[in-house]
Parts: structure tokens; C-alpha cells; sequence
């Protein structure tokens, strides 16, 4: 069964959802559920389909956390130094726009580019992996090839 790599942050932030849909989400189903039954012909009955797939959906999402979690590799990103690795946080300035962008390379469970959090596993992450401040990449992404500078690179 393979590791699955995680900042103690995007680990706690796992741990949180899943609390909310087990203590607050699925009860809540489960009730929308029992009122929906009570307004009789279920065949017919929207309330009930639409919770029913609510339902569904929320456990899905249960089962999965739960498998990410028993798998989960936290790593204490703040001991961590030295070349851009796991959980380092990377400024970068786009050498065509110089548009300055900070990401922090995190594992697959935890990625969300709108936060800055990015997938050890994209082609950006994959270039920079290795590299230190200073160094210039060329990464090539499905909008085209891109050219950064390495402007720093910490651990925190």
C-alpha cells in the first residue's frame, strides 16, 4: 500500500472534513431522508431521490478520506531544508511577465492551485523539485512552455 505524503496542515485539514461529514453531514442526510419518506410514493418523490444521491455521495466521500488518512506520510515540512523538495514553499517570478506566483509543492490529496497548494506530482512541480533559489526552469504545461525564475525557497 503506497504512502501518500501530506503537510501536517493538509492532513488536519482532512481530518476536519471528515469529522464534519461524519458528527454533522451524514446525520443530517439521514434525517432529510426520514422526513422525505414520509411524504409518501417514494417513486415520485424528489426530496427523497435527491437526498438519497446526497447520501450517497457523502459516503463516498467518508470511505475516501478515510483511505487517504490511513495512508497518509505526514511530513514535518519546518525541518526540512536546503533544494526545493516536499513542502517547500517556492516564490517564482514568470520570466515572460514577471508576474510573481508562491506555491507550496504538497501531495495530491491536498493540492488546490487557487491556494497556491501544488501537486508534487504537475509538470511545474516536477521542473522545480531539486532546483534553489536563483536557478531558472523551463516547464512545459498544457498552456504552453513557461520560463520562471526561482526567487526563494522555504520551509515553514
Amino acid at each position: 500500500m503506497e504512502r501518500i505524503p501530506m503537510t501536517p496542515a493538509g492532513f488536519a485539514q482532512l481530518e476536519d472534513e471528515l469529522k464534519q461529514l461524519k458528527g454533522v453531514e451524514r446525520p443530517a442526510i439521514i434525517k432529510a431522508i426520514a422526513e422525505a419518506r414520509e411524504h409518501g410514493d417514494l417513486s415520485e418523490n424528489a426530496e427523497y431521490h435527491s437526498a438519497r444521491e446526497k447520501q450517497s455521495f457523502i459516503e463516498g466521500r467518508i470511505k475516501e478520506l478515510e483511505a487517504i488518512i490511513a495512508r497518509a506520510q505526514v511530513i514535518d515540512v519546518a525541518s526540512l531544508s536546503g533544494a526545493i523538495k516536499f513542502g517547500a514553499t517556492v516564490e517564482l517570478m514568470d520570466e515572460d511577465s514577471e508576474v510573481k506566483k508562491t506555491f507550496q509543492i504538497v501531495g495530491e490529496a491536498e493540492a488546490d492551485l487557487e491556494r497556491g497548494l501544488l501537486n508534487m506530482k504537475s509538470p511545474l512541480a516536477r521542473a522545480l523539485i531539486g532546483k534553489e533559489e536563483g536557478d531558472a526552469v523551463e516547464v512545459v504545461t498544457p498552456g504552453g512552455e513557461r520560463s520562471y525564475e526561482i526567487l526563494s525557497v522555504r520551509y515553514e
